[in-house]
């Protein structure tokens, strides 16, 4: 596989919506798996394929020593609502506490084509949650008062300019 990435906010790549997955095949395996390790180095524990710059309908979740495969997930139920705290690969060092539903029940593909149906609560519903947002061009900042998002704008300017001198 490529030697991925992650892209941090503005990046155009974040905003896009993305395209199913159709092949499920040897390079998506390698995908998932340059993904898995991206994020676990990261301390990451979701990660979506347009924070490596793919537009494509796949996350991994790593939570309670499982790892999670989301290919094409679609959200068939929510209920109830919970307020944490969450973080974003694509904008280090930023956290803010976001409003999602409680328990969630998607369907979505495993790696081997496989349509699956998860049913999650709490942190697992959020992380779901978080990752499935990534694959609407929905960000984490989205979620925050205008306030707040012109703080994190300016806060990640200066991270681009930081990066750029390395």
């Amino acid at each position: 596989m490529k030697n991925l990435q992650i892209r941090t906010y503005p990046d155009p790549i974040l905003r896009k919506e993305t395209e199913p997955v159709e092949i499920f095949d040897s390079e998506l395996m390698d995908l998932i798996e340059e993904m898995k390790v991206i994020m676990l180095e990261s301390d990451g524990v979701g990660l979506a394929a347009p924070q490596v710059g793919l537009s494509k309908k796949l996350a991994v979740v790593f939570y309670d020593d499982t790892l999670y495969v989301l290919i094409n997930p679609v959200l068939l139920s929510s209920e109830g609502e919970q307020v944490g705290e969450e973080g974003c690969l694509s904008f280090p060092g930023i956290f803010g506490n976001v409003k999602r539903s409680r328990n969630v029940v998607i369907e979505a593909y495993n790696e081997h084509g496989e349509k699956r149906k998860i049913e999650a609560e709490g942190f697992l519903a959020r992380a779901f949650l978080h990752e499935m947002d990534h694959l609407e061009g929905k960000l984490l900042i989205d979620h925050f008062s205008p306030l707040k998002k012109n703080i994190i704008r300016k806060k990640m300017r200066q991270y681009e300019k930081e990066e750029r001198k390395r």
